[in-house]
């Protein structure tokens, strides 16, 4: 009698064998050339040039001399390659009565940009993790205000906000800068923190809490070593914003605070002798460096935080 285990075996390796036979299961592998992939990789190359044309432009541009530029063929590549726009761009090109380039600006931006991102990200970072972990009473209602704020027009705010600076002595000055940025930077970094934190286990922090650890000890020492893709995302948004920001370094400050926003704007748009192309495009390539500098170097902890930081509400 032939033993049940045996025959068991036999019909699974039939069964084995028939598979291999009839081939593999499941949908076919789409082919490299088919509709579809044409579409989507023709519609994203069609963005790429839309959006990279203008930057070869400017580049090669900025590289010509004014009698090739004269010549009005804007998409040829330079058959001289000068770096003078750049330099005069950064040292020498007039703003008004000035002419010392950019580079009075570049260091203002600095100036205002260090202080207002890092004490921005400071205090929301802490509102977040307080409105995630330790609910207060009003809480809600603190959040929502937030909520309003972060989309309130800095229009709407402005002529308040310099009676305010006025009044305290600091309107024109770098300080009444720095807090105008930090305070309209604070409720969408808020909103981004809190809902990064509420996105952690929040099992790390009943067993913090049953450890005994406070406020700060909690925030230190399990918050703050978990969230640095939320931060980068904040350092990104505070950076680009704040020295790409052009209405707010116009109005709070003087001439000799101008960002370089603003000392862009006046050497593109002065009216003092010929108009120099090339030293326009290369002030406009060094003015927007820096923040493509930032998110290139931390792109992929950027999306790795706005997608942890989008997750609840």
């Amino acid at each position: 009698m032939a033993n049940p285990g045996s025959l068991a075996i036999t019909v699974a390796g039939a069964d084995a064998v028939r598979d291999e036979l009839s081939g593999p299961r499941g949908r076919r592998p789409q082919r490299s050339f088919s509709g579809r992939n044409i579409m989507i990789y023709g519609t994203l190359l069609i963005a790429a040039l839309y959006y990279l044309l203008p930057l070869y432009v400017m580049v090669v541009t900025s590289l010509k001399g004014m009698p090739e530029i004269r010549l009005g063929n804007i998409f040829s590549p330079p058959v001289e390659i000068t770096f003078e726009p750049w330099a005069k761009a950064w040292a020498s090109a007039c703003t008004g009565l000035n002419c010392d380039g950019l580079s009075r600006g570049f260091w203002n931006s600095v100036r205002i940009t260090i202080p207002s991102t890092v004490i921005s990200i400071a205090i929301a970072s802490i509102n977040g993790y307080a409105l995630a972990n330790w609910r207060f009473k009003g809480s809600e209602v603190f959040f929502t205000i937030l909520i309003v704020g972060a989309f309130i027009p800095y229009q709407v705010m402005i002529y308040p906000i310099v009676i305010v600076l006025r009044e305290m002595g600091i309107y024109g000055t770098l300080t009444g800068l720095v807090i105008v940025h930090t305070i309209f930077g604070m409720p969408i970094l808020t909103l981004l923190f809190r809902n990064y934190f509420v996105s952690l286990p929040e099992e790390l922090f009943k067993a913090a809490r049953i450890d005994g650890a406070g406020f700060w000890t909690i925030y230190l020492k399990i918050m703050l070593p978990m969230s640095l893709p939320i931060f980068v995302v904040a350092m990104i948004l505070q950076i680009t914003g704040i020295w790409n920001d052009f209405l707010f370094g116009v109005v709070f400050t003087r001439p000799e605070y101008y960002p370089m926003t603003v000392q862009l704007n006046n050497i593109v748009n002065s009216v003092q002798g010929v108009k120099e192309y090339n030293v326009n495009m290369a002030a406009t390539i060094l003015t927007g460096a820096v923040p493509l500098f930032v998110y290139f170097v931390s792109g992929r902890l950027f999306v790795r935080g706005i997608a942890a930081g989008a997750v609840k509400g």
